[in-house]
């Protein structure tokens, strides 16, 4: 068992937790996730690391699913059953030159590490974070510190610029030379992200999470089509080249779970 250390709030729907989890945090890295399962009738949910101590995970989770909604009334001191990780294969971490993040909703959370982790690495780090509306924006202050230039964006234009992550993207095409793009958060937004930069031949890195239940590649539920091959999210992934991703199979895959999916979970 793992027990909760710390829970905050951070909007109507998005929930911080801090794990004990020592064994996990010595061995995490940027881009790696845990699968957790609440109790012993659970099913197994994936959760993107969001940081990490000596002795402690966090993961940001959004309440929509069963487990995620149940996970977001535990509190302080409740322990969950199962957490295994870190399990994915970590972000590949050099110094690019100038890299743009690109969060969208909880995806905030996910590029945190790999934004201080490339900046860490001298990169010149450019995070764009997004969101429907300023009530939905999370971790800005995290991030102004992960990064050296931060964009903030949301539909209604409640905080930031009005507009799309997409627009602030090829704003920042325009002044700069990009030698990387980092997206995670809703698939849509990924897949746009990756057409948008596809032109410039920017080389765009994106975070794939269909539905999982194993995590080690053995069940074949996270199955995606990249450069016309079957890989596994869970193993292979969850980081993919944007441009190589079949988004349409990727999407319909999903669509075709939207009756129990839990996979916006991990974000």
């Amino acid at each position: 068992m793992s027990k909760i250390i710390d829970k905050k709030q951070l909007n109507e729907n998005n929930f911080e937790f801090k794990i004990h989890a020592p064994e996990i945090a010595k061995k995490a890295h940027p881009g790696q996730f845990i699968i957790i399962r609440l109790d012993e009738k659970g099913e197994r949910v994936p959760m993107t690391i969001a940081d990490w101590d000596l002795d402690s995970i966090t993961m940001v989770v959004t309440a929509t699913g069963d487990t995620s909604k149940q996970l977001s009334q535990m509190n302080v001191d409740d322990n969950i059953l199962d957490l295994a990780g870190p399990l994915g294969t970590p972000a590949v971490i050099k110094n690019y030159g100038t890299v743009v993040l690109i969060g969208g909703g909880s995806g905030t959370a996910a590029i945190h590490p790999e934004a201080k982790a490339l900046k860490a690495a001298g990169n010149k780090v450019i995070t764009i974070i997004g969101a429907r509306s300023k009530d939905l924006l999370i971790w800005e202050d995290k991030m102004k510190l992960a990064t050296d230039e931060l964009i903030t964006i949301t539909d209604d234009g409640s905080s930031g610029k009005k507009g799309l992550v997409t627009d602030a993207l090829k704003e920042v095409m325009l002044r700069e030379k990009i030698d990387l793009v980092i997206a995670i958060g809703p698939v849509i937004m990924m897949k746009f992200v990756s057409l948008t930069t596809l032109d410039k031949k920017i080389p765009t890195t994106v975070s794939l999470n269909p539905i999982m239940v194993d995590g080690i590649g053995m069940c074949g539920a996270c199955r995606v089509t990249v450069n016309d091959e079957t890989k596994f999210a869970c193993s292979d992934g969850p980081e993919f080249d944007g441009h190589a991703v079949d988004w349409d199979n990727l999407i319909n895959r999903n669509t075709s779970f939207n009756h129990r999916c839990t996979c916006n979970d991990k974000q």
